[in-house]
């Protein structure tokens, strides 16, 4: 019999190194869980401070956290980063005692080149492991880029070295914006941020709140309504970074699919999004509009008020700048009827603005909820664009595809047996990057 060492001897270097990385690190990288996503973090002390992302855990108090044996906790965010940058803490409840770690890589010992790995819970598979290298240090916002896949849930997860420290935390915030498939650009917060951020967090000093809501009052805006003309300055708020930002507020319908354009000449344009019914819904965008502007595009999850901050991206940047709010919801999404009958009916536009997977194609995404058993038919159609149909249950687990519904058209269609109850997700996708224009969605 061959022992354990004298395998590992046979194995090549480079994969001998994956192994030995995923075996020791994996124990202490965790899953986090909030009531409208998730990602993942690294516990950092044995007694279950874990480091994650400030987009992760949003404007929730308190999440649920899942260790890589199966145990879960509650945990409490006990801080954010300073100066809008992505990095949050929570610690577990109940002092669980003697955890695994991550231990940190010294500041500054990053080179391009070298190997990186992640790990995390893309899509809610927990313990998923990615290798690349790093592509490029990104000084002017102290970001480490790599091409190891960073997908929706890797998102707070750890970056690491071929010794297994920690170099990063993974954050999809610079990528798409709310979580779209990796395109193999994929971003990293470097250790210099982040034991600075830990140290304010050991000492009490971080910041315990993700955005300064006080000041000046939320002047109302219309969907599909003029432009507003406004002007950053000392008589705007100011968020903890220093940076200015003036509030509005709108009134949306569940399952309405808005886009908000913030332009300006003047200020490099920044948007955030919150709802103050609901402390876990928090969207941040900087450049996803036309140059320096800001865009987010978004389908709304409940009926009522929304809160956008018109903000500039850099410490006492004034200017003016123009704010529109338009709807792209062509036809409203309809109530479940019966097992029958009419689930959900969308229709819409895809394109520039809307988030995009892997491969560059556009992408948007709509919920429903299903039974046990149910059989619903999705069907994808467009005389514009080669759709593309993607279905997902709640812990965003692939139940179904497909591209053509037959030969002869652009449409798509899928008839399945939902496997369990819940929300499902339906991916309106577009074949390849060219793929843009209207679509109609129907469930049933």
């Amino acid at each position: 019999m061959v022992s354990l060492s004298t395998a590992q001897a046979q194995v090549p270097v480079d994969e001998a190194t994956t192994i030995r990385v995923y075996e020791h690190v994996s124990p202490a990288v965790v899953a986090i869980n909030t009531r409208t996503g998730g990602g993942s973090g690294s516990i950092v002390d044995p007694s279950g401070l874990i480091l994650t992302n400030a987009h992760v855990v949003g404007s929730n108090r308190v999440v649920t956290v899942r260790l890589a044996d199966g145990r879960s906790f509650q945990g409490d965010v006990v801080g954010y980063g300073d100066n809008r940058q992505d990095l949050a803490a929570v610690q577990l409840r109940g002092n669980p005692g003697g955890l695994p770690t991550v231990a940190i890589a010294p500041a500054n010992s990053v080179r391009v080149g070298q190997s990186a790995f992640a790990i995390g819970s893309p899509f809610g598979l927990q313990g998923t492991f990615t290798v690349g290298i790093v592509s490029r240090i990104d000084t002017e916002r102290n970001l480490i880029q790599t091409d190891a896949a960073i997908n929706p849930g890797n998102s707070g997860g750890p970056l690491l070295n071929s010794r297994g420290q920690l170099i990063g935390v993974n954050t999809s915030i610079f990528t798409t914006g709310s979580g779209g498939g990796s395109v193999g650009i994929g971003f990293a917060i470097p250790t210099d941020a982040v034991q600075t951020f830990l140290t304010a967090v050991r000492e009490g000093t971080a910041s315990t709140s993700a955005v300064n809501r006080s000041g000046r009052q939320p002047t109302p805006i219309a969907i599909n309504g003029p432009t507003v003309e406004g002007r950053l300055d000392q008589n705007s708020n100011v968020l903890p970074d220093g940076s200015y930002y003036n509030p509005y507020r709108f009134e949306g319908r569940a399952g309405q699919t808005v886009t908000i354009d913030m332009t300006s000449r003047e200020v490099d344009s920044y948007l955030i999004l919150l709802a103050p019914e609901r402390d876990d819904f928090s969207i941040q965008d900087d450049d996803s509009g036309d140059g320096l502007n800001a865009r987010i595009t978004v389908q709304l999850p409940y009926t009522g008020s929304y809160l956008v901050f018109a903000n500039a991206y850099a410490r006492g940047e004034s200017g003016r700048y123009q704010l529109q709010i338009r709807d792209l919801t062509l036809s409203q999404a309809q109530p479940h009827r019966s097992s029958a009958g009419l689930i959900l009916r969308q229709s819409g536009r895809l394109g520039p603005g809307d988030r995009t997977l892997r491969d560059g194609s556009y992408f948007q995404e709509f919920t429903f909820r299903g039974r046990a058993n149910q059989r619903v038919r999705i069907r994808l159609e467009s005389n514009d664009f080669n759709t593309y149909l993607i279905l997902l249950d709640q812990s965003r687990n692939l139940v179904g595809e497909n591209n053509n519904a037959n030969p002869n058209t652009t449409n798509s269609e899928l008839t399945v047996t939902l496997p369990r109850d819940g929300e499902y997700t339906i991916l309106v996708n577009a074949f390849d990057r060219t793929g843009r224009g209207q679509f109609l969605l129907t469930v049933e």
